[in-house]
């Protein structure tokens, strides 16, 4: 389910509307206009906004900011055009239209985005015009092996408000709390990782943003609320456990009239997770391009890779296998040839990759069942699949 209306607005906005928040990359309130309301990609609802050169303490009216300036960007590969984008049309919660202006710029942006951040690129060009580094150490970003070192640090980090962990394999979110109390952004990513303590997350009560991917352990009892995470404009959660994801959305759902986006994909049985811990695949279950009977063939077809390949390097003699290895590749690339055919193509480049990672899961597997390294193995079923893919 996502924050979508077929009507309008969740919050009432309209073109010319000025519209103010509070910025944490700027530590300031900014502004911006909303220049166009219309649809995309079906029913999706979509405001144009344009930022304003503007930051300083919470205006009350449009005449606080002074003479509206659209913002432009050098900084970097920009080349001083408006930064104007199109966001979900659902104004978040910490969001207040401040009343109208004559248009700055005009119609809808040919860019598009998730979540709205008024403030990150003026601070980005305000940095850039002065000559300092891009880099903002109070946004974090890290795999989850190297956050170890800063949850052991005896005192807490107030200033980081943005953090992002990739590769959590298990983290305890009471220590997450513990360590960086005003965080107000926050996205956790595993592969089939866990999360403990994950009713923890409550104690953050400066959230704006909570995205959690692929990680598991929490169950209906972790689910946090409007009355703990008062500022939370942005939810996403993206294969989890079903009974939290049914939780979170109950109590969510209501909120997304007054400014919270929600977007709940792909919750997960238990009995879902065991089945596919050795599924390289896994990740296609659910994913919105892919179809369920597009999803089932390729698994089947991973499956009966894998097994052919560990037949395949049963003698242990890497030199004689490598003809039929390289014919398992051209079977593997031919059949997802097939598979990707017709009126709409699904193998895009996320998918290509992991394609190719699930080639190497199946050496993975030979190389565990028979106690060896085949790296020629891998070479022989990646070039086989490569001389023959459309993809």
């Amino acid at each position: 389910m996502t924050a979508q209306s077929v009507e309008g607005p969740p919050r009432p906005i309209a073109v010319g509307d000025i519209v103010a928040s509070h910025s944490d990359a700027l530590d300031a309130w900014t502004a911006a206009q909303i220049t166009g309301l219309g649809r995309t990609w079906g029913a999706t609802g979509q405001a144009a906004v344009l930022e304003l050169d503007w930051s300083g303490p919470e205006p009350a009216k449009v005449g606080d900011l002074g003479d509206l300036r659209p913002l432009r960007l050098t900084h970097h590969a920009h080349r001083n055009q408006p930064s104007h984008c199109n966001y979900d049309w659902l104004l978040p919660r910490n969001y207040k239209v401040l009343g109208s202006a004559p248009l700055l710029l005009d119609g809808m942006s040919n860019s598009f985005a998730s979540g709205w951040r008024l403030g990150e690129q003026l601070e980005l060009q305000r940095r850039w015009d002065v000559g300092q580094s891009d880099r903002d150490t109070r946004s974090i970003s890290l795999p989850a092996s190297d956050l170890t070192s800063l949850l052991d640090q005896p005192a807490p980090m107030p200033e980081v408000w943005r953090l992002k962990v990739n590769d959590i394999e298990s983290l305890n979110c009471a220590d997450l709390a513990q360590s960086f109390p005003n965080v107000s952004h926050l996205s956790l990513a595993g592969d089939l990782g866990t999360l403990a303590e994950a009713s923890a997350l409550e104690q953050m009560s400066r959230l704006r943003t909570l995205f959690i991917y692929d990680l598991f352990g929490m169950t209906r009892a972790d689910a946090v609320t409007i009355e703990h995470l008062p500022a939370l404009e942005m939810l996403g959660l993206y294969s989890t456990p079903a009974d939290y994801a049914t939780a979170m959305r109950k109590a969510w759902k209501p909120e997304i009239a007054n400014g919270t986006f929600v977007e709940i994909r792909s919750p997960r049985k238990p009995e879902w997770v065991e089945e596919n811990r050795d599924n390289p695949l896994r990740g296609w279950d659910g994913r919105e391009h892919i179809s369920a009977a597009r999803y089932r063939k390729a698994v089947a077809q991973y499956h009966a890779t894998r097994r052919a390949v560990i037949a395949a390097l049963s003698t242990f003699d890497e030199v004689s296998a490598s003809e039929q290895l390289s014919e398992l590749g051209r079977g593997f690339a031919q059949e997802f040839n097939r598979l990707d055919a017709g009126r709409n193509p699904f193998i895009e480049t996320e998918e290509r990759d992991e394609l190719f990672l699930a080639l190497d899961a199946a050496v993975s597997a030979a190389e565990q069942r028979h106690g060896r390294q085949f790296a020629r193995a891998r070479e022989a079923l990646a070039s086989g699949t490569d001389a023959f893919r459309d993809w």
